[in-house]
């Protein structure tokens, strides 16, 4: 299952245009107006690591397999879209199971593209986006509490209990906070994410801005404009310089992005920020038939990894033989590896590190 990341905003932020650049797809409309984005679209995009490439390189596999992050673009959302205004409210559903939320907003200024409320107003739009989300949160977790309280009646404690951590989130969600900021120990924080709430969700702020401020801008100046925590991720990126990438090859976009003095499209800086804000990390494994790259949690066993590729591998998990990357290219591949001492066989208590290139071994 690929990592997914719901893309939300106000109408004429961008969304839909930064949509077609990261997927390189031209699957989402783009018009001046509202509501453009008809039914929700999906896009599936490779994670670049250069660590894969490498490691193709070595083994020359007959496959190489990247791993990969799936885009889930909806209508705009305006004021009122929980109650059903707008078209946005009708798709909330589709980002309900996204592991993050990417929140596109409008940092720059043009007349010819109409703010639907009539100015630009970034840190105005969050709040607005915020709301409905809150909103449609609150809905989910008051048709929830109404059944809780009615199983509390049986006088089983764990109910009664659940009952009250719903009591106190619907409590929480009308003081229009977000449920991710929400005190929970670790039994409610399990029943918590069985309600899949929109804001539990980790946030990422997608600031579309004009050309001339992708390559040069001040992070605390566009976190203080945006009024972000200091948990929030922010990444700047211009959705007119990124659509006019995806419709370049290779070397004449790199040429492109050096000429505005940018090192890298957006989507890299995106992709990034979304494994730090969900703690992931990615490992490897490597053979003759393929070379692929598997995301996991940090701080995941060497059983869980596994688990990854098929749950029998973590029931039935035996052991790992690991290299580290740096070790795999130094050696030349698994058997320089396995010469020099590099190669480590380990247990279940392993935690995994970023770029472990690993051969679990399992029993059926």
């Amino acid at each position: 299952m690929a990592l997914q990341i719901g893309i939300v905003g106000l109408p004429n932020v961008g969304k839909s245009t930064l949509f077609n650049a990261l997927t390189s797809s031209k699957q989402a409309a783009s018009a001046n107006f509202p509501f453009c984005t008809i039914d929700p679209n999906v896009g599936v995009v490779e994670v670049p690591d250069q660590r894969l490439d490498q490691l193709v390189e070595i083994v020359k596999p007959q496959r190489r397999i990247p791993t990969a992050i799936e885009f889930v673009d909806i209508a705009g959302l305006v004021k009122g879209a929980s109650q059903g205004e707008g078209l946005g409210n009708k798709f909330l559903a589709h980002i309900r199971q996204c592991d993050a939320v990417a929140q596109v907003v409008r940092v720059f200024d043009d007349p010819n593209v109409v703010h639907v409320h009539g100015k630009v107003d970034p840190a105005g739009d969050i709040e607005v986006i915020h709301s409905e989300l809150i909103l449609a949160d609150l809905s989910t977790v008051e048709k929830r509490l109404a059944k809780a309280q009615s199983e509390a009646k049986s006088g089983n404690p764990k109910a009664k209990a659940y009952a009250d951590m719903v009591a106190r989130l619907k409590l929480h969600l009308e003081q229009g906070k977000l449920a991710r900021d929400f005190d929970r120990n670790d039994e409610e924080a399990s029943g918590l994410r069985e309600l899949h709430l929109l804001t539990d969700k980790e946030f990422l702020y997608v600031a579309n801005v004009d050309e001339e401020s992708a390559a040069n801008w001040n992070e605390a100046q566009l976190r203080e404009l945006l009024k972000l925590q200091p948990r929030d991720e922010v990444i700047p990126i211009s959705a007119q310089i990124e659509e006019e990438v995806s419709q370049l090859g290779p070397e004449d976009a790199k040429a492109f992005l050096q000429d505005l003095g940018l090192k890298e499209p957006g989507l890299f800086a995106l992709i990034r920020s979304a494994y730090h804000a969900l703690g992931l990390m990615t490992y490897f494994t490597a053979g003759v038939q393929e070379v692929r790259a598997w995301t996991v949690k940090r701080g995941a066993t060497a059983p869980e990894a596994a688990g990854v590729i098929h749950t029998d591998f973590q029931k039935g998990f035996i052991a790992a033989d690991v290299i580290g990357f740096d070790d795999f290219v130094a050696c030349g591949g698994e058997q320089g590896a396995r010469e020099k001492g590099k190669l480590r066989s380990e247990g279940k208590q392993y935690v995994m590190k970023d770029g472990d290139v690993v051969h679990f071994k399992f029993n059926v």
